[in-house]
């Protein structure tokens, strides 16, 4: 990859892989600001002419890198989310991160809307007030993450995992929770209305205080669950089990038992 820049009309050419491209160091930095060469041509690092080779073969291997990861199906790596979640207002909203190794990363109040999260694995990080609306998270790993007020509704959760996790206050509604793990989670005052549940393994769970209005329990695993003063009202608890549930001041006006 080489490059040359006019300084006084901001427009720099690009040479990458014989392709040549002609653009500003405006479109650059604005318009994808938490990418790459948004960072080469921030004014934030000294990006040398085609004198050096050296780091212009770094570079070059770097772009290599990414295609490859690309063509895999994931976007960025590890390394790029660590980069980019030092910035303010973080957002990979659309992006493909399946697979991604994303544990014991701070990651509080990323946006992380419409992505594809399959298979992630976001163990122990902390994602309080992160925004997961509608994503794909089939079979993502949150064990014990913090979740704090996140913003889960209308996601894709099926057959996730979120033992451990404290989810308080946080927002699920008309997500897919089936055959989801949330053992010994923590999911005081969360709002799971018209969530599906079906199959959902909530053993030992804190739901105290939780809307579980229109919630699906089908087969849900609630034993020893804490359900006191949670929303409960007419919903069919006819299939779920509740062995050793605390329901104290739970609101069952018209729940079908």
């Amino acid at each position: 990859m080489t490059f040359n820049s006019d300084a006084a009309a901001s427009i720099v050419r690009l040479n990458i892989g014989g392709k040549k491209f002609c653009t500003t160091i405006d479109t650059l930095t604005q318009r994808e600001p938490d990418s790459m060469l948004a960072v080469m041509f921030s004014g934030r690092h000294t990006v040398c002419q085609d004198s050096d080779k050296g780091l212009m073969d770094e570079i070059n291997a770097s772009l290599v890198k990414r295609k490859e990861e690309t063509e895999m199906g994931t976007e960025l790596t590890r390394i790029d989310i660590i980069k980019c979640s030092q910035s303010e207002k973080v957002r990979f909203r659309g992006v493909n991160l399946s697979g991604l190794d994303l544990s014991k990363l701070d990651l509080s109040f990323v946006d992380f809307s419409y992505a594809c999260l399959k298979n992630v694995f976001f163990s122990r990080a902390n994602l309080q007030c992160a925004k997961f609306r509608d994503v794909d998270a089939e079979a993502s790993i949150f064990h014990n993450a913090t979740l704090r007020e996140c913003e889960f509704t209308g996601a894709n959760l099926r057959g996730a995992l979120l033992a451990g996790a404290n989810l308080q206050s946080a927002n699920l509604q008309d997500a897919c929770l089936v055959n989801c793990s949330f053992c010994g989670a923590d999911l005081r005052s969360a709002h799971l209305q018209t969530a599906d549940l079906t199959n959902a393994n909530l053993e030992g769970a804190n739901l105290e205080g939780a809307n579980l209005k229109g919630a699906k329990l089908t087969n849900a695993n609630l034993k020893g669950a804490n359900l006191q003063r949670a929303y409960l009202r007419h919903v069919n608890l006819r299939e779920t089990d509740l062995e050793g549930a605390k329901l104290d001041g739970a609101n069952l006006l018209g729940a079908i038992r």
